[in-house]
C-alpha cells in the first residue's frame, strides 16, 4: 500500500454517522416547505448531497432561508452525529505515525464546531476547509486544491477519504487518490475510480 504524507478526510458519512440528524430534520422542512409527507427511504436519495443541492432538486423558493433552517432543526436534533467506531483510534495512531490529517467538507464552520469541535476532534486537524472557504464546491476540485494549498502539499502526496460520489469526483478532479469510505454511502453508489475500498474505519490504519 502506497504511503501518504496526508489522509484527508470529508465527515458527514465517513467520520460521523449524520445520517438520522440530517434526513429528519429534512422529512420536516419537506411537509412544512412542500405539504408532503416523505418517508426516511425517499429522503435517503438526498444524503450524499450538498445541502444546497438539496433545495434544488426539491425546487424550494427561498433556498437560502429554508437551509439556514434545515442546518437548526438538524443542530437542534437531539440524538446529534456519532463517531463512527475505530476513528479515536485512527486519529491517534496516524498522529503517532506523523502522518498529516485534515478535513474538507461541505459542512459550515458553525456546524463543524458542533459536531467536530465539541468532540474534541479538531485537534487531530492540521488544515480544515468548509462550506465558507471556497466559492466552489465538491464535485469541484476548488476545496482540496486550497487544503493542498493550505498543508503545502502535492496532489500525489494526500488521499481524501469519502462515502459519496461527489468525493470521488472531486478527488479525481484534483488528481488525487481516493479511499471509498464504504460504511457510509447509504446511495450504494459505484466508485469506479476509487484507489482503495474501506469496508471498515479501522481499515484506514493499512494507510499508516
Amino acid at each position: 500500500m502506497k504511503k501518504y504524507k496526508a489522509v484527508i478526510y470529508d465527515i458527514d458519512g465517513t467520520v460521523l454517522n449524520t445520517l438520522n440528524m440530517n434526513m429528519y430534520p429534512l422529512m420536516k422542512i419537506i411537509k412544512e416547505e412542500l405539504n408532503e409527507d416523505w418517508t426516511f427511504e425517499e429522503v435517503l436519495k438526498f444524503a450524499a448531497y450538498p445541502g444546497m443541492k438539496v433545495m434544488e432538486e426539491l425546487n424550494i423558493k427561498d433556498k437560502e432561508k429554508t437551509y439556514a433552517r434545515w442546518v437548526q432543526y438538524v443542530n437542534e436534533y437531539e440524538e446529534g452525529a456519532t463517531l463512527y467506531e475505530g476513528f479515536e483510534d485512527v486519529f491517534s495512531k496516524s498522529e503517532e505515525a506523523g502522518i498529516i490529517q485534515a478535513i474538507v467538507s461541505a459542512k459550515t464552520k458553525a456546524q463543524y464546531q458542533i459536531d467536530m469541535g465539541q468532540k474534541g476532534l479538531d485537534k487531530y486537524m492540521k488544515a480544515t476547509i468548509l462550506a465558507e472557504d471556497t466559492d466552489k464546491h465538491k464535485p469541484d476540485p476548488t476545496p482540496l486544491l486550497e487544503c493542498l494549498k493550505k498543508l503545502q502539499l502535492q496532489p500525489d502526496e494526500v488521499i481524501y477519504i469519502g462515502d459519496a460520489k461527489s468525493d470521488e469526483l472531486a478527488s479525481k478532479n484534483a488528481h488525487i487518490d481516493f479511499g471509498y469510505a464504504k460504511w457510509g454511502n447509504v446511495a450504494q453508489e459505484e466508485m469506479k475510480d476509487a484507489t482503495i475500498v474501506l469496508e471498515k474505519p479501522l481499515d484506514l490504519l493499512q494507510l499508516i
